[in-house]
């Protein structure tokens, strides 16, 4: 195959020989000369044609590659933009369950609080039946409130590996472009 070097000397001598079979021609040259030099003149033409029609050719060749590469690009940055779009609404998915908890512990110490002072009172005025109410109320409440706090915690354990998940899905997608 020819290098481009090749090509480039090739036609500069081939307009060297047309410039100097015109000045050879006007100087009373032979019809023989004149269709020799009519011929070199097609040949050089022929040969900057093809030349233009190869350049053509790989022309077309990048502006294909070059479109293909920008659809990749774009489908790409589609695939970010979802991604994008979930890692920012990745939230609590259990946010409401746990926030309901949250406040019934927080009224369950709000009731707990003058029970446990009324257990602390050393004065019975009315006996020991009202401590003893008293005691089992403030246990009751305390009893309700480990429960909240277990089930709390389990809603936040389970949140938390769900978003884990999730999050290595959306590593995985951003792996997968690359």
């Amino acid at each position: 195959m020819t290098t481009q070097r090749q090509i480039v000397e090739h036609q500069q001598t081939q307009m060297q020989k047309v410039k100097n079979s015109g000045a050879i021609s006007f100087n009373g040259s032979s019809p023989l000369s004149d269709d020799k030099d009519e011929e070199m003149s097609r040949s050089a033409l022929s040969a900057f044609r093809a030349k233009e029609e190869e350049i053509e050719r790989k022309k077309m060749e990048v502006r294909e590659r070059v479109q293909a590469q920008l659809g990749r690009v774009e489908e790409e940055t589609k695939r970010l933009a979802e991604i994008r779009e979930e890692l920012e609404a990745l939230s609590d998915p259990m946010r409401k369950e746990v926030a309901m908890i949250r406040k019934r512990i927080d009224a369950v110490n709000r009731e707990l609080r003058p029970l446990g002072q009324s257990c602390q009172k050393k004065d019975f005025i009315r006996g020991e039946k009202e401590y003893k109410e008293a005691l089992e109320a403030f246990n009751e409440k305390n009893k309700e409130k480990a429960q909240l706090l277990t089930k709390l915690m389990e809603l936040v354990s389970e949140s938390e590996k769900m978003r884990m998940k999730k999050l290595e899905e959306l590593s995985k997608n951003i792996e997968s472009i690359q």
